[in-house]
């Protein structure tokens, strides 16, 4: 495992560790408290700016922006119960398969 695959793991055990944690001194159990749509919300704003500064702003903005979407998008995990696993497991379940068979196949499932 490289540092960078260690680093999302750890960061992850963190923000699970901290739902316990008081409000007041941890940014992420503020967010915690004020439950998945805010937290959702939150995600949302985030991958905006993690846009904006893809095409309007520098390469170390995008490198900020980018962990701040990353960490907002893990205690989003957090606050649901999924486990980085899952997803790792669903992207490999889609490795080898064409993106836009992904997208067909999942509007055939939405459909139903």
């Amino acid at each position: 495992m490289t540092v960078d695959e260690k680093i999302l793991l750890t960061l992850f055990q963190v923000i699970k560790e901290r739902k316990g944690a008081d409000p007041e001194s941890s940014y992420t159990a503020r967010l915690y408290a004020k439950g998945v749509n805010k937290i959702a919300q939150k995600l949302g704003e985030e991958a905006v700016e993690t846009a904006i500064a893809a095409v309007a702003e520098g390469n170390d903005r995008l490198v900020r922006e980018s962990a701040d979407l990353l960490y907002h998008l893990m205690v989003l995990w957090a606050a649901k119960g999924i486990e980085p696993d899952a997803v790792w497991e669903e992207l490999e379940r889609r490795f080898g398969t064409s993106g836009v068979a992904v997208k067909e196949a999942r509007k055939k499932s939405e459909a139903k």
